[in-house]
């Protein structure tokens, strides 16, 4: 089974993040980022269901790919070295908003003709959570999102979702698209060999330009701003008097 795996180049979450003067972006300079964490998870998921489903003639291959520039081989090169056997780096200077990464990931899909597409449920630096519906739907797909647990029977996979109303179970055919919630796992750390093997390692490139993607934008920043937040501690003296500020300062009750 061919388990194709997106994935995305975000800042480090445990940084502070600046705004640029301009108040359309974050200051880059001297900036850390990372592998986006849900992506991370989608990672190490592929890499169990391929290690667990390997049988025969069928070897299975994870392909992590990742839209962006030079920089983020990084990253790709951080997902080989955790097991990912090939990685596509789709080079696209100008970073697309959720609806143009999904025709170009589709285009991908047509291209490498996957049996599963898994990928985080979102990016932790926009939290736009739309790639995966978008991508289902380009392609027609079945979808499950928010997974936190993935099996496979008689040629389906069932995927147990969170969702705000409990646990839902749901099962499809493939191919189809599924997004990581983070309780699917824990992702593994490279080790440090794994790490040195994975930077002699090649990485495909294709411009988005060929695969016949021109780049539409849907979304415009207009502005940045950084939000503080502050907290108030006050120390009572019993439940009842915690009830009581609960209800009549904060009105949660």
């Amino acid at each position: 089974m061919k388990i194709l795996v997106p994935s995305k180049r975000v800042p480090d979450p445990d940084q502070r993040i600046r705004i640029a003067a301009s108040g359309h972006a974050i200051e880059k300079d001297d900036l850390p980022f990372v592998l986006n964490p849900f992506d991370a998870i989608s990672i190490e998921e592929a890499l169990r269901i391929r290690d667990e489903n390997r049988a025969g003639e069928d070897e299975g291959e994870v392909v992590v790919v990742g839209i962006g520039g030079a920089a983020y081989e990084k990253e790709l090169r951080t997902a080989m070295a955790m097991g990912a056997d090939r990685a596509l780096l789709v080079e696209c200077e100008t970073a697309p908003d959720p609806w143009n990464v999904a025709r170009i990931l589709q285009a991908v899909v047509e291209r490498e003709q996957p049996a599963l597409v898994l990928m985080g449920k979102q990016a932790v630096d926009d939290d736009s959570n739309q790639v995966g519906q978008f991508l289902a739907a380009l392609l027609d797909w079945p979808q499950a999102t928010f997974a936190s647990k993935i099996e496979f029977d008689a040629g389906r996979v069932r995927v147990t979702r969170e969702t705000d109303m409990g646990i839902e179970t749901v099962s499809m055919e493939l191919p189809a698209v599924i997004t990581a919630d983070l309780r699917l796992n824990e992702p593994r750390y490279a080790s440090l060999p794994a790490i040195m093997k994975a930077k002699r390692k090649p990485v495909d490139r294709i411009d988005c330009a060929d695969l016949g993607i021109a780049i539409e934008p849907r979304v415009r920043i207009l502005e940045m701003e950084p939000l503080v937040s502050k907290r108030t501690c006050v120390q009572v003296s019993s439940g009842t008097e915690l009830l009581a500020r609960l209800r009549d300062e904060v009105g949660v009750l």
